[in-house]
């Protein structure tokens, strides 16, 4: 992997990427979660060019991707428990494994100069100098051969939680509730780097057409197998960039994202509340699947995140969805006051006629996007579960009472947890016997029914498309 790195002088530049990197990891685990604007944040503070924003995400993502398997191979090699350092020590440690045993392209000397430079830097910060402890550690890596992984068969929950990157309790779960084998599909998806994919926005082109332009100029991409308007790329540049994407051509979103709007067999004309809507995807695509004739409710509980769905609705030429700034929970009992920033305030009117069609993408563990969201895996707890559970069974009550008889409610969630899927959907049934399961076959295209459940939802769990793991449920109002 590279020859053994002399301690770095003291007047080594670091690389900007490497630099915002660290700030950006302190930062994620400062606030326990990764803000969506960090990346946006931290390279504009440091001015970083694009190539090394790229490498500073490629960093920040990686880092938090295999934490658990570098702390196990660092472990190996240090005189002292890594969780027990200074985390700006574990950071420096862990930057530089990531790019000694990841990153193929980094030179390892470069890789472990640049984490000891870093942490002497820091040294009045940290109250003393571990840049030599950093270096010993990360160059005995580069001289250690790489270990065998923990035996399988003497502790599988072990074994997985270290060679797939996966907090134990999480495993432990797993393995629990489906046994080892599925449990290793599902760890093994977590450090999977997701494809990128888009939707085609068929209210301004068609799938043809666009797999052309990307064609011609010379951009890896191909079909999905089971969205009828996805189209999934290779490697490629920054998304802006792309043919088409100023035109509104296409929106961002996973296969399995792309699934759930269907089940509401939606018409133009139509009235639709989407009830937890930022960033708008769905709300888009719902726009697209009415021919962008009706009204679209869009509510969320934060009126900035509302911004990112009214830009959205604009750039894709959708002009039917009103924006409502609100818990759902309490939001119809809140009276009228002033918008913020132009976004609506409820109001009796927009609560007045009830809704064709409702869609509740709620909140939840996101466990089924960890490829997506590394960093969830060490700040998510088993307690998110519950917590998010009963978050989910409010939003449904209030949104349900909201649709007309007939009326059709989708229920769906980025989590492969029973507590936040079939669980919600039954113990909401039970109560509430005025609304009615259905299949959601009729409105799979015909590749997706593979991930029909028995009870008739949409599951893309432990899939082989490259999907993420979504759940959703069709539930028609029948009084």
């Amino acid at each position: 992997m590279g020859t053994d790195p002399q301690p770095a002088s003291s007047g080594h530049a670091v690389s900007p990427g490497r630099h915002a990197a660290v700030k950006a990891l302190v930062a994620i685990d400062e606030a326990g979660s990764l803000a969506d604007d960090l990346f946006d944040q931290v390279s504009a503070k440091a001015g970083l060019d694009l190539r090394d924003r790229a490498f500073m995400v490629e960093l920040v993502r990686g880092v938090l991707r295999y934490r658990a398997t570098l702390d196990w191979r660092l472990g190996l090699l240090s005189d002292r428990r890594i969780a027990k350092l200074p985390t700006l020590v574990q950071t420096m440690l862990r930057l530089g494994a990531y790019q000694v045993l990841y990153l193929d392209r980094v030179p390892a000397s470069a890789a472990v100069n640049e984490s000891v430079q870093m942490t002497k830097q820091l040294r009045r910060r940290l109250g003393r100098d571990w840049s030599g402890f950093v270096n010993a550690v990360l160059r005995a890596m580069l001289r250690t051969s790489p270990p065998e992984w923990p035996d399988l068969a003497k502790d599988p929950i072990e074994a997985l939680a270290v060679r797939y990157s996966c907090p134990m309790w999480l495993v432990e779960r797993w393995c629990g509730q489906w046994g080892a084998e599925r449990a290793e599909v599902l760890c093994r998806a977590s450090v999977e780097v997701p494809p990128l994919t888009l939707r085609v926005n068929r209210l301004r082109t068609t799938r043809a057409s666009l797999l052309a332009d990307l064609g011609t100029a010379h951009v890896e991409a191909a079909s999905t197998s089971i969205s009828e308007v996805g189209i999934q790329l290779g490697r490629t540049g920054p998304v802006v960039d792309l043919p088409g994407y100023g035109a509104g051509h296409f929106y961002v979103e996973d296969e399995a994202g792309q699934l759930v709007p269907l089940l509401l067999d939606l018409q133009p004309g139509h009235r639709v509340l989407d009830a937890c809507a930022a960033p708008g995807g769905k709300a888009t695509h719902i726009a697209a699947l009415m021919n962008n004739r009706g009204a679209i409710i869009a509510v969320d509980r934060v009126a900035s995140r509302l911004d990112r769905v009214m830009d959205n609705c604009r750039r894709l030429g959708v002009t039917i969805v009103t924006p409502v700034a609100g818990d759902m929970r309490r939001l119809m009992e809140t009276e009228a006051g002033p918008g913020e920033r132009g976004i609506s305030a409820p109001s009796s009117e927009v609560w007045s006629r009830p809704f064709d069609r409702i869609l509740l993408d709620a909140p939840c563990s996101g466990l089924g996007v960890l490829r997506r969201h590394p960093e969830a895996k060490w700040y998510k707890t088993p307690d998110s579960i519950a917590q998010h559970r009963q978050v989910q069974l409010d939003l449904l009550v209030a949104t349900s009472r909201l649709l007309r008889p007939d009326g059709v409610l989708v229920y769906s969630t980025c989590s492969i947890e029973p507590e936040e899927t079939e669980s919600v959907i039954d113990e909401f049934c039970q109560s509430h016997r005025e609304f009615q399961r259905d299949s959601v076959a009729p409105w799979l295209p015909p590749a997706g029914l593979p991930f029909l459940t028995p009870r008739g939802d949409l599951s893309t769990m432990a899939n082989r498309n490259n999907m993420d793991a979504f759940f959703a449920a069709r539930l028609r109002r029948v009084e």
